[in-house]
């Protein structure tokens, strides 16, 4: 979807709680949602399920689950990782969509590259340093964690 598109399609959808803030979805045009709210700036997770799941590293924004509305989902599927864990992806392209944690549950984790463009989004984290690919180099304008966010 060209910015044009998304501007157009966007203008025509105002829901109770605000207007869109952003729109979204997977490759094939599968999985179409959009967000009204506020969307946290983007965290890239390194863990080791991040990595295998996206094939690199996952770099998610979030928003509250109320926020978060679906045009079509058809294809939306979830692999259950954990009892606390599991990751939202298309069935027909196979793209990684969300992110979804017991711990955060009024919360979804929105895969950065599935939003349309322009985003306004900035990268501001990096987490599970210490499990990033040996190919990859760490952004060291960023702040990085080894591990998860301190406790605070």
């Amino acid at each position: 979807m060209t910015s044009d598109h998304v501007a157009a399609w966007s203008s025509d959808r105002r829901i109770a709680g605000g207007e869109v803030r952003a729109t979204g979805g997977c490759a094939c045009g599968g999985v179409r949602y959009w967000i009204t709210g506020h969307l946290r700036d983007v965290v890239h997770c390194h863990c080791e399920p991040c990595r295998r799941i996206t094939g690199h590293h996952m770099a998610a924004t979030a928003a509250l689950r109320s926020d978060v509305h679906f045009e079509s989902d058809d294809s939306l599927r979830w692999y259950q990782r954990t009892d606390t864990v599991r990751y939202g992806f298309c069935s027909t392209c196979g793209a990684t969509l969300f992110w979804e944690a017991a711990d955060k549950a009024d919360t979804v984790s929105i895969a950065g590259g599935t939003l349309d463009q322009p985003t306004g989004l900035t990268t501001v984290l990096a987490i599970w340093a210490d499990g990033a690919s040996d190919f990859h180099r760490l952004d060291d304008t960023i702040a990085t964690y080894l591990v998860d966010l301190p406790d605070t």
